[in-house]
């Protein structure tokens, strides 16, 4: 179990990261892509919740 939780939280703010890597926001007015730390932040809980989501 947390196994799973430490993939499902890495994998996730990785992607989060990514996605503010790549896709981001170029006016900075996106609450979520705009900021590097709060794009990651989001993608980690998101993982999580997915990694706790399989049996």
């Amino acid at each position: 179990m947390t196994t799973r939780l430490l993939i499902g939280l890495a994998g996730g703010g990785g992607l989060g990261f990514g996605y503010y890597k790549l896709v981001g926001c170029a006016s900075g007015t996106c609450p979520l892509t705009s900021n590097p730390i709060i794009s990651t932040i989001y993608g980690a809980a998101l993982g999580v919740l997915v990694a706790t989501s399989f049996k």
